[in-house]
């Protein structure tokens, strides 16, 4: 069982930078491909994720050039850069761990990929 706490969201101004964090609890955080997914209306939507070996990252089209997501396994943290932030990026941020291990390569991108899930934090961004 992993659980997975956000924290970092906050209220910005456009063009401004927030960082997210996202804790999780268990031993095998290491062998986890991790991702970003954020929660503006009723469906949630893949922003960033990293493969479980770390060498791999994808972006939504929405945030390439001004977000950026970390890992660190000795920390059991997994980090969410945000720069240049706009309007429309307001939402609930949430964190997810999936414990699929076909590829150290993979990063999943579907909310049925993943099998846990933080509360999520609120992100938003005045004009």
């Amino acid at each position: 069982q992993v659980q997975l706490i956000e924290s970092g969201g906050g209220l910005v101004q456009a063009g401004g930078s927030l960082r997210l964090s996202c804790v999780a609890s268990g031993r095998t955080f290491s062998t986890y491909a991790l991702a970003w997914f954020r929660h503006p209306g009723k469906e949630r939507e893949f922003v960033a994720g990293m493969s479980w070996s770390g060498t791999n990252t994808h972006f939504a089209d929405s945030v390439k050039g001004r977000f950026t997501v970390s890992r660190d396994d000795g920390k059991n943290t997994v980090t969410l850069q945000m720069n240049n932030l706009k309007p429309e990026d307001t939402a609930v941020y949430h964190c997810a761990a999936s414990s699929r291990s076909s590829s150290p390569f993979t990063v999943y991108t579907r909310v049925q990929e993943y099998d846990y899930w933080g509360q999520g934090t609120q992100v938003t961004v005045s004009s």
